[in-house]
């Protein structure tokens, strides 16, 4: 028999425990892999833009919103190369399928997101439109928009001056991201703010945030310490920061959702590292005098040793590729049936720290078990001490 083979025997000498213990490790890590997609997921858009751009919001809150006069005084801060300003609208796509919409200048959008790629043609004529608006290709793939289609979209935020929620929109253009990484963000709906500023009950001349794009990205911090101090004790007192700080901070009004995976994930290992932890001390109390005749054949106190770790890394390893599998499937099913809203996905990015886990938690599982047989004393066990 082969050490291999050895090894695997030994695991499957109680079937039912050894298939209970593989069945949890599974579960956390099928678990793993689902909660660190959504971690990876609220954390994508703060990874990749960096600070190429600043947001400029209310000191206050990003739902207070800013006067348009700013609009000048922030095109002539030193490094600034384009500005635009956009207003959180609130949709609602039928019932109750909240949108990711804002209002914005299309001409200026297409300026300071050129990330965002779309015919130039529909670009025109989304600036054009009165009631334009465009969708990202995701959002449009999801529903089976159209260009061309008008679609009727509520505002859980901002009413009409009649008074109605309901507002209408003409699907000028579905963009799409000008690589891969901004691909899975083309889950956005943006409309022309004229016509939003014009309609909306709460007046116009406001907007809630304004995006700077830089000269230098290198400079982000003077320049938003320049218009902050600018506004300074002023009645529209501004906060400045980096586009990647924004969205990370955009995302914890939700709550803190790394914090809340992380204890989540801190519960089901810790129980992970129990029920594994016990079924392998068991295993190594149960086989006692099989481990010193293995000695007195021979086998040195490093064989035993890294006998009993690798049955732990073994039931770890196994049990972890099957939960991280499982977790990839039903993150497509997931992806497939929600759509943009949460484009979940286990990426190499979970894999890799899932990968990472399995060694840890098998290491550590199967390290005091296997000192345990490592310190074994022939005579002492062959006398059942």
């Amino acid at each position: 028999m082969t050490k291999t083979g050895f090894v695997i025997a030994n695991l499957f000498r109680k079937k039912t425990r050894t298939v209970l213990t593989l069945l949890s490790v599974i579960m956390a890590f099928l678990l793993f892999g689902l909660l660190q997609a959504v971690n990876v997921m609220f954390n994508a858009g703060a990874d990749f833009v960096g600070a190429t751009r600043l947001i400029t919001q209310s000191r206050v809150s990003f739902t207070q919103s800013l006067p348009l006069r700013q609009l000048p005084e922030l095109e002539a801060v030193p490094g600034v190369e384009a500005v635009m300003y956009e207003q959180w609208f609130g949709g609602v796509w039928q019932e109750n399928t909240q949108l990711i919409a804002f209002a914005v200048d299309p001409e200026r959008l297409h300026k300071v997101y050129p990330e965002w790629t779309m015919p130039e043609e529909a670009w025109q004529k989304f600036a054009q439109t009165r009631t334009g608006m465009i969708a990202g290709r995701q959002l449009a793939k999801q529903y089976g928009w159209q260009v061309g289609q008008k679609l009727p979209i509520k505002s859980s935020i901002f009413p009409q001056k009649d008074g109605s929620k309901a507002w209408s929109f003409d699907l000028v253009g579905i963009y799409d991201g000008k690589d891969e990484e901004w691909q899975r963000q083309t889950s956005q709906v943006f409309i022309n703010f004229a016509y939003f500023d014009e309609a909306n009950q709460f007046g116009s001349g406001r907007a809630g945030i304004y995006v700077l794009k830089l000269n230098d990205p290198d400079k982000a911090k003077d320049v938003a310490l320049t218009i902050d101090k600018k506004y300074e004790n002023s009645t529209e007192e501004t906060k400045t920061q980096t586009e990647k700080d924004w969205n990370a901070g955009f995302a914890k009004q939700m709550g803190d959702i790394g914090m809340l995976v992380r204890w989540i994930l801190f519960a089901v290992f810790f129980t992970l590292l129990l029920v594994v932890g016990n079924t392998m001390a068991q295993s190594v109390r149960e086989r006692v005098p099989e481990l010193a005749v293995l000695k007195t054949l021979g086998f040195s106190d490093g064989s035993v040793l890294g006998f009993v770790l690798a049955e732990a890394l073994l039931i770890v390893g196994f049990g972890g590729l099957i939960g991280l599998g499982l977790a990839t499937g039903l993150g497509v099913l997931v992806q497939k049936n929600a759509g943009a809203m949460l484009p979940i996905s286990v990426d190499w990015r979970v894999w890799s720290v899932g990968l990472i886990a399995i060694v840890v938690v098998g290491t550590v599982v199967g390290l005091l078990p296997a000192l345990r047989a490592q310190r074994l004393k022939i005579v002492d066990a062959l006398a059942g001490r």
